[in-house]
């Protein structure tokens, strides 16, 4: 059977200003049709799975709240006895600050996302995000007290040793899935005394983009997020609206976002893939730009498919249950700029590259000869506006890049990086891996994992670059001097790798499993002499030839 979709009228498509604006605007009309496409046996099959997920919601566990998103779900049901699924983050700040303050600041600002007062309950649908009745501050907002090594007064490594530690600690899930952890009293390597503060937040929460918005709404002089509207918190009514809202629609909107890289014959496409009456008016152009289109979903697809396995390293082989975590001081945001000017490279290029000459000087420091050795890192891409980054959840997709940890040369190296990440460009991949983690949501535990090990099985390391703000904060009358954040591995991956600029400047931080490399610090060792070494031959290039 064929279903035959409409086209928009003429006076509709020509008030668009551009075929983007048109995709992003057609986004929910087009999950809508696709919705009502689907033969009658699917609807009807969608229309019996939304009365169980609500009857599992409100009926029979006696419960009401809000579904969990299918990707989120992935996350929550990503826990493994050797990865968490948890952000850990820490917070240096001066001069310290007191742990009733702090509660003070959650109550009045935190606990104003409704994600941060609720629980999770699980159920065969899924899971619900159910208000916690019997919520208690005191559960979430702990007081830690470090001790120093004989010898020392700084307890930066006791503060690294307690971060590994809550790494492994899985949250109650009775409870909402967060905690913050506050050392009132902590002393670092320069010597100053204040605070150091630790988040553990659940990915099923929110991504870390997410998190620098929720960052800023409780430090000093930050706002309140915006209320959602009474629309936005309403299950959708029918079995097309459930399907739309849930499997198409972001999906949908994933991919206009996603394909602002690719221009506006991508968005185009996207329209036409929507309004097909329309393609056949448009042409051979319009034909071309379906298939181009197409043939990169389907080459992205392939190459996610059929990625080969990385180099064999100590980095990479079966973790166990113990992680360590460590980061370097920051360093001038403005030198990295210099140097990607210099070498007309971008900011990740240059910082990507240090981190790969790292890795690789790490595995040379224990013998090993990483000549012509690559490693795999897979690098999550946001896919959702800045400013809709209050409404939590995760939307990101992710891309796999390769890094030349064998490559001696740091020149050499920074321009090899440059052009895996141009490759990377326009790629579909981020939106088919996010479209997998939606998938996975909907899979039984066992089938889920399966999916999932695609990445674990050909992937030594996660990295992220998050930009975090440009002027240093302050909380509760304390300046945030340092802040460091790790994202979780899963699967068999052992090695996270996360890069965060604040305040002017640059901090690199590691959290790897025990079993695969013990003692982070040393690659973390590494990154300034390969930061330096790239910078000096920089300065020494013939640049007036």
């Amino acid at each position: 059977m064929v279903t035959r979709i409409s086209a928009p009228s003429a006076t509709a498509t020509e008030g668009a200003a551009s075929p983007l604006r048109k995709a992003r605007a057609q986004a929910p009309a087009v999950a809508r049709r696709a919705a009502q496409a689907l033969p009658p046996a699917a609807r009807k099959a969608a229309g019996a799975v939304q009365k169980n997920v609500r009857r599992a919601a409100t009926g029979m566990l006696g419960l009401s709240g809000e579904r969990m998103s299918k990707v989120d779900t992935a996350w929550l049901r990503m826990d493994s006895a050797s990865n968490l699924m948890m952000i850990n983050g820490v917070w240096t700040l001066s001069p310290g600050i007191g742990w009733e303050a702090l509660c003070e600041r959650v109550q009045q600002r935190l606990l104003q996302y409704p994600r941060f007062r609720q629980r999770v309950v699980e159920d065969a649908a899924g899971a619900t995000w159910v208000e916690d009745r019997q919520f208690d501050i005191a559960a979430h907002v702990l007081r830690e007290k470090l001790t120093a090594p004989k010898g020392e007064k700084s307890l930066q490594r006791a503060l690294q040793d307690r971060v590994g530690e809550l790494a492994m600690q899985p949250l109650d899930p009775r409870r909402p899935l967060w905690q913050m952890h506050l050392v009132e009293d902590f002393v670092g390597d320069d010597g100053q005394p204040g605070s150091a503060l630790i988040v553990r937040i659940h990915h099923c929460i929110a991504d870390g983009i997410a998190l620098i918005s929720v960052t800023m709404s409780i430090v000093d002089g930050g706002a309140e997020p915006p209320k959602r509207t009474r629309k936005e918190r309403e299950q959708a009514a029918t079995a097309e609206d459930w399907i739309a809202e849930t499997l198409i629609k972001p999906f949908t909107g994933m991919t206009v976002k996603a394909l602002d890289l690719a221009g506006d014959s991508a968005a185009k496409s996207l329209q036409m893939l929507g309004d097909p009456e329309k393609t056949m008016h448009s042409g051979l152009s319009g034909t071309m730009d379906m298939a181009r289109v197409a043939y990169q979903l389907v080459s992205d697809a392939a190459a996610l498919a059929l990625m080969p396995d990385d180099s064999p390293t100590r980095l990479k082989g079966q973790p166990g249950s113990a992680k360590r975590v460590a980061w370097c001081p920051p360093f001038p945001l403005e030198e990295v700029k210099a140097i990607g000017k210099a070498l007309n490279c971008s900011i990740n290029d240059v910082l990507l590259s240090c981190v790969a000459g790292a890795i690789g000087g790490y595995l040379r420091s224990e013998g090993d000869d990483p000549t012509g050795q690559e490693i795999r890192a897979m690098i999550p891409v946001n896919l959702r506006p800045m400013e809709e980054a209050w409404k939590l959840g995760n939307r990101f997709g992710l891309v796999p890049l390769v890094l030349p940890i064998g490559m001696a040369n740091p020149v050499e190296r920074v321009y090899e990086v440059r052009r895996r990440m141009n490759a990377l460009k326009g790629s579909t991949q981020p939106i088919l891996a996010f479209a997998m983690l939606a998938v996975a949501g909907l899979l039984i535990k066992p089938a889920q994992d399966a999916l999932l090990n695609l990445f674990g099985r050909k992937t030594t390391a996660v990295m992220t670059n998050v930009p975090g703000p440009k002027e240093q904060l302050t909380l509760c009358g304390a300046r945030v001097t340092q802040c460091m954040f790790w994202v979780p591995q899963s699967g068999d991956i052992g090695l996270g790798v996360s890069i965060l600029s604040y305040g002017g400047g640059v901090q690199f931080g590691v959290i790897t499993d025990t079993a695969l490399c013990p003692e982070p610090q040393r690659i973390i060792d590494a990154f300034t002499p390969e930061f330096a070494q790239l910078s000096l031959l920089t300065l020494m290039l013939p640049w007036g030839e």
